[in-house]
């Protein structure tokens, strides 16, 4: 995965990848116009053409790139696979190759259980870390109930008038939101437990932010902290956000202070990403400048370098708030409370009515903060309005906005209850949940011709998941780890090989004698694979269409950005009332949560194709279907490679979530482990699921990024 990899609550791909991938594409228009209309090898890279010729015994190999990487692999193959086969036989993953981890863990856990009242690293560090994070917490919660919902309401709705602009249209909207946002929240009855998730999304931000940007500062200003970092940030963006429970259960059992500690640990890396991106991407000229003019480091730091980076720095505040949203709603399964807590109580029970109340807040919640930090960012380098008062400008401005919210908070408070009135709530889960049943009666099964959402789920499982996940536990073990090794030999050299190679020894060594964590790793393997295939093929047929139709592509855009602003727990809601609970409604909620990155990095990567090579190919005859797959497609191999990994990567982090919804499998492991104190099947589930991102990420990742071109 390289810096710029979008996770679960990023809202667009960064410009990097996108900028340089353009550079590299303009520098091969030239090689690939001439060849645009004919149907010779369309897709050839001019790097192999250009490759010389191989000198000693490298010129006894066959002259064709792709069979010289692999015919190594496979020499190395023929020699070692016969042993393997021989020693440890040719079926599943072999008992005398495992190393039964589950026990061992288990032991940790009972000793840390037995000792944490007494062991001085408890006593004397975790147990205050454990007391500032239940205090903090219940103080943001207590102070946000103390003041009352309409303080609250009015102090948020002028919060986000002032960051969009007192004067501008921008700012009205951006009002208006917020009070639909927390006006719904009350009405359906889900008040206190908004609460509870913005007073625990307020404090792992807020702490998650300055972590964030200490470590961007120091990645910033130095080229080997950055060099040491980058590789702990690229890990913490590969493991799917159940990986982050786990261990910290471990220390700080099921609570808040897990709770919190994961979405802070889950939420810095955008924040340091984008800040070190900010001050590297400094004007120079601007640096020079405050250089000559005598400054210190110091100075320069603050009056040049910090201010040219407030985009960005801005940026990586509203990536670490959507990350920190998702993560609070996922650490309801270790007892955050809040909104999270009820959509997985009613999810549980298959209740859609009640998880749809839980879920429009977190949904309303989400718009609202993303709308509000970025337009924070986009008014930044607006200059002032000469025009109008200067009260509405500037400090001027705040301290207008203040003194109303005070004044305006106040009054509310004395005259109406701290409390939302329960006269104003309204329950929408009995009249939803009786569309579901009508839905499932008249639509999901028994249509005909169509046969029904339901009918569907059922022909998934049957014809796609079951053969694939028989095919993958029925193959030999040496043969799976043969192809994921061949695989990233091609996507990505010989270190990415060898890492998936490495990563998916690693799954079945771990595994207990009895196979099964083998057995559940290659069923999420399965719905992976098949989520994958699915993702691809709607997000590039969709990609493909909206970079040819611009009235698609704005007709699309509002609807990507919803989507990619959800937290992972709304998806399983509307597949759940669609496909009931199972395999492939976890898939579906998969391909779902994936789709809008794909359709994203596909249309900005067509897009970045040179417009004079392809008015070359439509001068010399070429019809929209050539253009498309002998100049569009091949140019822009590189932003469908970085589409495949962010699919495959964002694919696994949703099913493995399926395992709320009955996908079984390595999330029902994690799951259950953590629901019931299995700490040995928790966090061995866990390890298998990092593994597995490992395996499907450097299987996915492009050459480019194992030679230095990212």
């Amino acid at each position: 995965m390289t810096a710029t990899t979008p996770t679960p609550a990023q809202k667009r791909p960064e410009p990097g990848p996108e900028s340089e991938e353009a550079a590299v594409l303009k520098d091969t228009d030239n090689a690939s116009a001439a060849s645009a209309v004919t149907p010779v090898a369309p897709a050839q890279d001019a790097g192999d053409a250009k490759e010389p010729a191989p000198a000693g015994w490298r010129s006894l190999l066959p002259a064709h790139p792709l069979v010289r990487r692999l015919l190594p692999l496979g020499v190395a193959a023929a020699v070692l696979v016969p042993l393997a086969a021989v020693l440890w036989g040719s079926g599943t993953w072999p008992s005398a190759l495992t190393v039964n981890v589950q026990e061992p863990l288990d032991d940790v856990y009972s000793w840390v259980v037995n000792n944490r009242d007494s062991n001085p690293v408890f006593l004397y560090f975790l147990l205050h870390v454990s007391n500032w994070s239940d205090g903090s917490v219940a103080w943001m919660t207590g102070l946000l109930e103390s003041v009352g919902w309409l303080p609250v309401t009015v102090a948020a709705v002028l919060l986000s008038w002032r960051v969009g602009g007192l004067r501008d249209r921008r700012g009205l909207k951006l009002a208006g939101v917020t009070l639909a946002a927390f006006a719904v929240s009350g009405m359906l009855g889900m008040w206190q437990a908004t609460m509870e998730t913005l007073a625990l999304m307020a404090v792992a931000v807020s702490v998650a932010a300055v972590i964030g940007a200490l470590l961007g500062l120091g990645a910033g200003l130095s080229d080997r902290f950055e060099r040491i970092l980058r590789p702990l940030l690229d890990t913490m963006q590969i493991m799917p956000a159940f990986a982050y429970l786990l261990p910290l259960v471990l220390l700080f059992d099921i609570g808040v202070p897990s709770a919190l500690i994961a979405t802070i640990i889950y939420a810095a890396p955008p924040m340091a990403r984008l800040t070190s991106l900010g001050l590297r991407g400094a004007d120079p000229s601007v640096m020079e400048a405050a250089q000559s003019m005598g400054t210190s480091p110091v100075q320069r730091l603050l009056t040049a370098r910090l201010p040219l980076a407030r985009k960005e720095i801005l940026l990586g505040l509203n990536q670490t708030i959507m990350m920190a949203l998702s993560m609070v709603t996922i650490a309801s399964v270790i007892g955050a409370g809040g909104l999270g807590e009820e959509v997985f109580r009613a999810l549980s029970t298959v209740d859609v009515g009640g998880a749809l109340a839980a879920g429009i807040p977190i949904v309303l919640l989400a718009v609202w903060l993303d709308r509000v930090t970025s337009a924070a960012g986009e008014r930044l380098g607006e200059g002032v309005d000469p025009v109008g008062s200067p009260w509405l400008h500037g400090w001027r401005a705040w301290t207008v906005t203040t003194v109303s919210g005070v004044a305006l908070s106040v009054t509310g408070w004395r005259l109406l209850i701290a409390e939302w009135p329960e006269a104003w709530e309204v329950d929408i889960a009995p009249p939803v949940n009786g569309a579901v049943d009508w839905f499932t009666g008249h639509l999901a099964e028994g249509v005909p011709v169509v046969g029904g959402t339901r009918a569907w789920a059922d022909g998934f499982t049957l014809w796609v998941l079951n053969p694939l996940r028989e095919g993958l536990t029925t193959m030999p073990w040496w043969l799976l780890v043969l192809l994921v090794a061949a695989c990233a030999l091609l996507a990505g050299g010989w270190g990415a090989m060898t890492t998936a190679a490495l990563a998916m020894a690693g799954v079945g060594v771990i595994a207990v004698s009895d196979g099964s964590l083998w057995g559940h790793s290659l069923d999420t393997l399965s719905q992976a694979i098949a989520g994958v295939v699915v993702t691809l093929a709607l997000g590039f047929a969709i990609g493909v269409a909206a970079a040819r139709v611009p009235l698609l592509e704005r007709m699309l855009r509002p609807v990507l950005d919803t989507m990619q602003t959800l937290p992972q727990f709304i998806y399983l809601i509307p597949v759940v009332a669609l496909f009931n609970v199972g395999r492939a409604a976890a898939v579906a909620a998969a391909v779902l949560y994936a789709l809008p990155a794909v359709v994203r990095i596909t249309v900005q990567g067509l897009r970045q194709v040179d417009a004079s090579t392809l008015e070359a190919a439509r001068s010399m005859g070429a019809s929209t279907f050539q253009q498309i797959r002998q100049v569009q497609l091949p140019l822009a191999r590189p932003a469908l490679m970085l589409a495949l990994n962010q699919g495959v990567v964002l694919v696994l982090a949703m099913v493995i979530v399926g395992g709320f919804v009955g996908s079984g499998a390595l999330g029902y492991d994690v799951v259950y482990g953590l629901q019931k104190s299995q700490l040995g099947i928790g966090l061995s589930a866990g390890v298998a699921i990092v593994l597995l991102g490992l395996v499907l990420d450097r299987a996915t990742q492009r050459a480019g990024k194992q030679t230095g071109t990212h």
